[in-house]
């Protein structure tokens, strides 16, 4: 375990949320994971079912890639796995994350309860590797972990769906900004989906300037609306 990493794991404490799942909270940035109303179902609510499902369904995919901007925990890729599994659907997963949490702190989360024990066990058996390399969950499934801040990250690949999992504007007013925001959605191939769970005026003006089609979505519990963006195929 690297000295960052070490200290980053005394600054965070797993903690229960309103649904029965857990959530991590970051002493240091004084905010959690996942929604407090939540973790399990927000993460269903904004990233599976108004990003993955939405995109899958409407293009008829049978492949997909996905990029992640704060790859945390890693519930939205374990839901995601899960349900392109079933559906028989390629994945192709990126998540960027600047402070990768340990294993044992994953384990520590309970997700296992909430995926099929092969997609799980796969997981926690491949994520150290992740951070290095691209690794195969299943015959389906790809994944790895950028470990590195998001302006730094780089790819020739474009994406057909980004999940943007960031702590919120109050905390990390740096990850929101125009230039974080430019940089992310330029590895989003037209007619991608961009899906975060807030919504700001700053954030609707910002995506539209990038040439954006902007949607408010009904919010995970907690939150009244979301943002959906799909990027214009003429530009």
């Amino acid at each position: 375990m690297s000295h960052e990493l070490f200290i980053m794991t005394q600054e965070l404490k797993i903690v229960p949320t309103a649904d029965g799942s857990n959530t991590i909270f970051n002493s240091q940035v004084g905010e959690n994971y996942h929604s407090k109303h939540g973790a399990l179902q927000e993460s269903r609510h904004v990233f599976l079912n108004s990003g993955l499902k939405y995109f899958i369904e409407n293009n008829r995919a049978r492949e997909v890639k996905v990029l992640e901007v704060g790859f945390g925990t890693g519930l939205n890729f374990l839901l995601s796995a899960e349900y392109c599994a079933e559906d028989g659907v390629k994945l192709h997963y990126t998540g960027i994350e600047a402070y990768p949490l340990s294993q044992d702190l994953v384990l520590q989360t309970g997700y296992d309860q909430f995926v099929p024990a092969p997609v799980w066990d796969s997981f926690i058996g491949h994520y150290a590797n992740s951070l290095n390399a691209t690794v195969n969950i299943n015959q389906n499934c790809q994944m790895r972990i950028a470990h590195c801040q998001l302006l730094e990250f780089e790819s020739n690949d474009k994406y057909d769906l980004i999940y943007f999992d960031a702590f919120a504007s109050a905390r990390q007013p740096e990850m929101w900004d125009e230039k974080a925001i430019r940089h992310t959605v330029g590895f989003l191939k037209p007619g991608g989906v961009f899906v975060t769970y807030a919504i700001t005026g700053n954030l609707k003006r910002t995506m539209k300037s990038l040439g954006l089609k902007v949607e408010k979505a009904a919010g995970a519990p907690g939150k009244r609306e979301m943002l959906r963006a799909i990027k214009r195929t003429d530009l």
